[in-house]
């Protein structure tokens, strides 16, 4: 597995998913402001790097959630992957929207929706948890018994783990911020300058906008 998460992180690097920039840093939806984003998206492009990630997706899934019987994919951003993902596994799947939709049937869970089937979720990225874990609640508070989190990437925050833990939801991920840099550091992508800001961010994400200003 160690290897195929370096895999993953060199093809996110030649595909161009990762974004540097410490100069003008990235905002997300939490209000943390990073010198670097991770945009999964970009593998859908891609068909080698899409069906690398998906088989190891599923490999993943076999060896740690064997007992899977339906994949639920987090909107927007694992809804194609999961569907792949299912697609090989022959399992059904469903996708969870950050909130009910405001007309229709006002679905929050979207798909044919079985509470009594053990349900997997996929997610592309994993920053603080946050709006991924919403999703599980999403399911859970449907009745749904969710055996846990498969996620592409994570950063690897520590508020992140706290808050998996907290929920009580086991988390897998394909490749992470460390084998990322590591990959990213041995082919040059990034120097070593660059380097000592990533750490410093990695150690103090909320303050590091602060750190580096004053």
């Amino acid at each position: 597995m160690e290897n195929l998460g370096q895999q993953i992180a060199e093809y996110l690097l030649q595909i161009k998913a990762i974004k540097l920039n410490p100069a003008n840093p990235f905002t997300w939806a939490s209000g943390i402001k990073s010198p670097i984003y991770c945009d999964n998206r970009k593998i859908l492009s891609h068909p080698q790097v899409r069906d690398f990630v998906r088989d190891v997706f599923v490999e993943t899934i076999y060896d740690n959630f064997p007992e899977t019987e339906v994949i639920a994919g987090v909107a927007t951003g694992a809804i194609a992957m999961g569907v792949l993902v299912a697609q090989k596994m022959n399992l059904p799947f469903i996708y969870v929207r950050s909130s009910a939709k405001g007309h229709g049937l006002q679905n929050a869970i979207e798909g044919d929706f079985d509470a009594s089937k053990k349900i997997l979720v996929i997610e592309d990225l994993v920053s603080t948890g946050k709006s991924s874990l919403a999703a599980v609640r999403t399911l859970r508070e449907a009745g749904a018994n969710v055996l846990g989190m498969v996620a592409i990437f994570s950063y690897l925050l520590d508020i992140a783990i706290q808050n998996f833990a907290a929920e009580n939801c086991p988390l897998v991920t394909l490749s992470d911020y460390n084998k990322l840099i590591s990959k990213a550091i041995a082919t040059g992508y990034i120097q070593e300058s660059e380097l000592i800001t990533l750490q410093q961010w990695r150690q103090n994400p909320n303050e590091w906008k602060t750190l580096k200003q004053s």
